[in-house]
């Protein structure tokens, strides 16, 4: 039996993945890996995930230049959902999210509005090519 059949995937084949921050303990980005994705982090030990949207693989970073080094891989105590412990290393150091912030984590719940928190490090215009 494989490492990789530990794991309850659901329906799709796929595992919801968090990525925290190892020196910070941050939360940074949310996303879904397969059975490939999650062997190619493993072996990469850089951080490949599942775009359900563009429905295949997605190395972090591979446009944005923004890559996540994978210091450990958790799984939960349900073997359903997967944990990274990454550093988050690129051009400018420390952005995690297509919005140029350090975290996908930047609206907070204010009475009853959504409020951005956390500042735009940089501009994603000058990010994505």
């Amino acid at each position: 039996m494989s490492w990789l059949d530990h794991i309850r995937w659901d329906k799709d084949g796929l595992v919801p993945v968090i990525a925290q921050e190892a020196g910070s303990g941050d939360v940074l980005m949310f996303a879904w890996m397969n059975r490939e994705a999650l062997a190619r982090t493993a072996e990469l030990k850089q951080a490949v995930y599942f775009s359900r949207s563009r429905q295949r693989l997605w190395h972090k970073g591979e446009e944005s230049g923004h890559f996540q080094q994978v210091h450990e891989i958790r799984l939960d105590c349900d073997q359903d959902v997967v944990l990274l412990k990454i550093t988050q290393h690129g051009h400018e150091p420390g952005i995690a999210c297509h919005t140029g912030r350090h975290s996908c984590f930047f609206e907070r719940l204010d009475g009853e509005q959504w409020q951005a928190v956390d500042p735009v490090l940089k501009d994603p215009e000058h990010i994505y090519k």
